[in-house]
């Protein structure tokens, strides 16, 4: 009986499983490289694994967002096709909420096809669309709030605040960080 009842909404929850863990490996993902990127992780202890790591999580944030978005198109509850799934606004479903995820999509993509072509392409461009980052986690944390079936569940609520509070703290710091070096760098004047 319940093998009956799981049968018609699998996809349904596959689609918000899937969501959830993709912006969950999102999150770490960030978290992650704004750790390399400030002074918490010391560059000269790093090793090779701790980036690849960050990479890692890049690549399964893209695998659950497939498999978010593979759901959505086989769940029946909802109709989802190619137009609704990949073009902002197109959705008769929560268009605005959905139009978040599509964009945060699309960031991820760029920022993951990029990430892969570090080493082709001028660093000042794979680091701009890298910084794109920032706009990804908001883009995906709206999508998650204004269209998620989970959004009033505590555990939910507290893991997305966990999560913007600490990429915040990390921006806050890489930020502070970057700062104090700048001006601990500038020529001391000296008084005659």
């Amino acid at each position: 009986m319940t093998v009956a009842l799981l049968d018609g909404k699998v996809w349904w929850y596959t689609a918000r499983a899937s969501g959830l863990v993709a912006w969950a490996i999102v999150t770490a993902s960030i978290v992650w490289g704004l750790a390399l990127a400030t002074r918490i992780v010391p560059k000269r202890g790093a090793t090779a694994w701790l980036l690849d790591v960050h990479t890692f999580l890049g690549t399964l944030s893209l695998v659950f967002v497939g498999v978010h978005i593979v759901a959505l198109w086989a769940d029946s509850d909802v109709y989802f096709g190619g137009r609704e799934l990949f073009v902002p606004m197109a959705s008769n479903w929560r268009p605005g909420a959905v139009a978040w995820g599509i964009v945060a999509t699309y960031l991820l993509l760029a920022i993951q096809l990029t990430s892969w072509a570090m080493h082709r392409l001028p660093r000042r461009l794979w680091h701009a669309v890298h910084k794109s980052s920032f706009l990804l986690f908001v883009a995906a944390t709206v999508h998650g709030f204004t269209a998620g079936a989970d959004r009033s569940n505590l555990a939910v609520e507290w893991l997305a605040v966990s999560g913007s509070v600490l990429v915040a703290c990390l921006v806050w710091f890489q930020l502070f960080a970057r700062r104090r070096v700048t001006i601990s760098s500038q020529p001391k004047l000296t008084h005659l």
